[in-house]
């Protein structure tokens, strides 16, 4: 019997967003998809979700950007990136060709720029659906992250949702007190689905110079290390709301990514582990394969969800 692996991770979109398999990448962690495949077959991968992209080009934060940790890394990159118009140019062409759908994550520092960028990305071919990055600091409001207000990541969706018929993923922040309550307002808001979670923020020190040793001075953890927090927070969601959430935050394996299925995900992303592997993703969708095979499974949603209580 055949191993079906689907998902459609947008049913409630005209559209819906269908993927073979459920294995994505992580945002930030392969570029543009172009650069990772030149190290491994992309077509095979479930969706590939591009490094965060703004409406102009930005040069990101000063060096160093990169800590190493404990079971971690931080990473405090400044969302460097070549600006929506350079994407629609350089990269969209490209991905029109593939198999693979591609979603470009999208941010801004004010409501009105996620808008113009959705607005932007219309239309493009290549272009399957937009990841909206909510981790932002909102310049309107002092530089509070977006995500951490579930009234502001109400805004921006329903910004960018106005902006475009593609269909929209919410990245939410852990660097929140309830992440149910911004997952709800977004799904109100007109989300299609949820990716939990983006980085924790987090800081090393310089020992040598006594100084904080990333030029930005925080930056975001990501890793095997806040893979238990980003599934508590899958499994929180996921047992409350019907709206799709993508588990993403510490998967390097196919175990790792299984439990995250088991606490309600309906796909995953493969970030860190990139980094150090540019073959991890197909790795792990490769022993995904494996494991439910040898559990005798044929499809994904026979474990989709075990681990949640049942409702009643």
């Amino acid at each position: 019997m055949a191993l079906d692996l689907s998902v459609n991770l947008a049913p409630r979109h005209p559209r819906g967003l269908p993927l073979r398999n459920p294995v994505m990448t992580a945002s930030g962690t392969c570029g543009y998809g172009l650069e990772l495949a030149e190290a491994m077959d992309v077509q095979r991968l479930g969706a590939i979700v591009s490094k965060g992209t703004t409406l102009h080009p930005r040069s990101g934060n000063p060096q160093p950007r990169l800590a190493e940790t404990a079971s971690g890394l931080l990473n405090s990159i400044g969302l460097e990136n070549i600006g929506v118009e350079a994407v629609v140019r350089d990269k969209a062409p490209a991905w029109a060709k593939w198999q693979v759908p591609v979603i470009v994550n999208i941010a801004g520092e004010t409501v009105a720029e996620y808008a113009a960028i959705a607005r932007r990305l219309e239309g493009v071919a290549g272009v399957a659906a937009l990841e909206v990055n909510v981790s932002c600091p909102n310049v309107e409001t002092g530089g509070l992250e977006f995500g951490t207000s579930p009234s502001a990541s109400a805004q921006v969706t329903e910004a960018v949702r106005r902006a475009t018929t593609l269909p929209i993923i919410v990245k939410l922040t852990p660097n929140v007190t309830d992440i149910l309550e911004v997952a709800r307002a977004a799904e109100e808001a007109g989300a299609d689905a949820l990716t939990l979670v983006n980085t924790l923020r987090g800081m090393a020190i310089d020992r040598a110079n006594r100084r904080p040793f990333l030029g930005a001075i925080t930056g975001g953890l990501s890793g095997p290390a806040i893979k238990p927090v980003a599934l508590y927070m899958v499994y929180r969601v996921a047992g409350a709301l019907d709206i799709p959430v993508i588990g993403c935050g510490g998967i390097a394996s196919a175990e790792d990514a299984l439990e995250f299925f088991m606490a309600g995900a309906r796909a995953i992303q493969v970030g860190t582990a990139t980094l150090i592997n540019p073959g991890a993703p197909l790795e792990v969708l490769e022993g995904i394969e494996h494991l439910l095979e040898a559990q005798g499974l044929s499809s994904l949603s026979e474990i989709t969800g075990a681990a949640l209580p049942k409702r009643g």
